[in-house]
């Protein structure tokens, strides 16, 4: 509907310093969740299905996985106008800098925005996960004349105070806003929300990070050099200056760029009825395509365990798990509220057997986990027991780290046999 009028863009993130040592090797939006899927395939999906079809991503840190995934994964008709394009920061003639936040990000790319016809910018965030049809966001913008919509979402009192907050009149029009407010400053903040959200105590309008500019107003405002970021410099100043307006959005939506964010959304995507829905074939979740085998699970019992393709499992028990691709579990292993994101290649049988020292990529015999992230191509030995907690305080060595109480196993280490993590 909108796809000849609308160029998304989704800011992929700086360091990733929340997401540490996820983002260690790797930017932000390459972070692979739920097992087979990266971050950056929620906003392209999102985008895909509502036939949004011209995206750019910006990133300036270890891009080069990301690069490959999209590259990999996002194919469109040769005779079509859609792409997927990542833009890394770069030095130009007009600046040698990194990007030094989300609006610096788009100004430094403007240049090429603007080969591209459009009416509309929407700007993403690339960690966040929910399902929106942008096609209704963009509808609501035109009718109520913004110059700016902002996404919002209902919070309680309890959480307003990690967002930016948002007030607005009877038309949706946002008044004031206020950053991350403390509770005793709350009283005044409420703003209109539907019965539903009321009877949840959802009061407080938290905005998403999720934006839709007017083509020549992004123009103008971008030539202004000391606006920075979107959520600290842009939006507050627009609310005072032109149409700024909220679009309330009422759907599951959880910002992952936390690792105790992140654990969460992943193991619960191992409940009976997960809030987030990847079984919607009406809003599919596009990812890269891999030819791999069918998982082989031999006397394991599982109970609301995800299992993604390839995998060998033999263990006693997975429960509350979330298991990514090719990955490898040894025999009388139990896996309790762990994500292990696999691994990028198989082994062969000959290394597997080359000597009695080598530790094979997955988790080996007589483990106990819990707890835990496992990250992509990690070696746990046998016999070795992990078990998080928030009793745990945050610690940090060369193979693993414990924060939020999570114990995140880095990519690529390897944990000796007998190792004992946080018990």
């Amino acid at each position: 509907m909108y796809n000849d009028r609308v160029l998304s863009i989704i800011l992929g993130g700086g360091r990733g310093s929340r997401l540490y040592p996820l983002t260690e090797n790797r930017s932000k939006p390459a972070v692979p969740i739920a097992g087979k899927y990266r971050l950056v395939d929620i906003p392209i999906s999102n985008c895909i299905n509502s036939n949004l079809k011209r995206m750019y991503v910006l990133t300036q840190f270890n891009s080069a996985s990301l690069n490959r995934h999209i590259k990999n994964t996002f194919h469109f008709s040769f005779f079509s106008t859609s792409f997927v394009d990542v833009l890394a920061a770069e030095q130009t003639a007009e600046s040698d800098q990194w990007f030094q936040g989300t609006a610096d990000a788009v100004r430094q790319s403007m240049h090429h925005f603007l080969q591209n016809s459009f009416d509309y910018a929407l700007i993403l965030s690339g960690d966040q996960l929910y399902h929106m049809d942008f096609n209704e966001l963009i509808e609501a913008h035109e009718k109520s004349g913004a110059e700016i919509s902002v996404a919002t979402y209902p919070v309680s009192a309890k959480d307003a105070t990690a967002f930016g907050i948002m007030k607005t009149d009877s038309s949706n029009k946002i008044t004031s806003f206020i950053e991350k407010p403390s509770s005793d400053l709350l009283g005044d903040w409420g703003s209109e929300v539907s019965d539903e959200m009321k009877s949840q105590g959802r009061h407080y309008l938290a905005s998403m990070g999720i934006y839709v500019f007017n083509r020549d107003l992004l123009i103008r405002l971008m030539e202004d050099e000391n606006m920075i970021d979107f959520g600290k410099d842009i939006i507050p100043q627009s609310i005072a200056k032109g149409k700024t307006y909220s679009y309330q959005f009422e759907g599951y939506w959880t910002d992952i760029g936390t690792i105790d964010a992140f654990f969460e959304a992943n193991i619960g995507l191992a409940d009976d009825i997960p809030q987030f829905n990847l079984f919607d074939q009406s809003q599919r979740v596009y990812t890269r395509a891999r030819m791999l085998p069918t998982s082989k699970i031999s006397g394991t019992i599982l109970n609301k365990a995800v299992i993604a393709d390839g995998c060998i499992i033999n263990a006693q028990k997975v429960e509350q798990s979330v298991i990514g691709i090719r990955s490898r579990i040894g025999a009388n292993s139990i896996i309790k509220n762990t994500y292990m994101m696999g691994s990028d290649y198989y082994e062969s049988l000959e290394q597997i057997q080359s000597s009695e020292s080598f530790t094979p990529m997955g988790v080996g015999e007589n483990c106990n986990l819990d707890y835990c992230i496992i990250d992509k191509n990690a070696r746990v030995g046998n016999n070795v027991t992990i078990k998080g907690g928030s009793h745990l305080e945050d610690f940090e060595t060369e193979l693993y780290m414990i924060r939020d109480g999570v114990v995140v196993v880095k990519k690529d280490k390897t944990i000796a046999d007998g190792t004992v993590i946080g018990s």
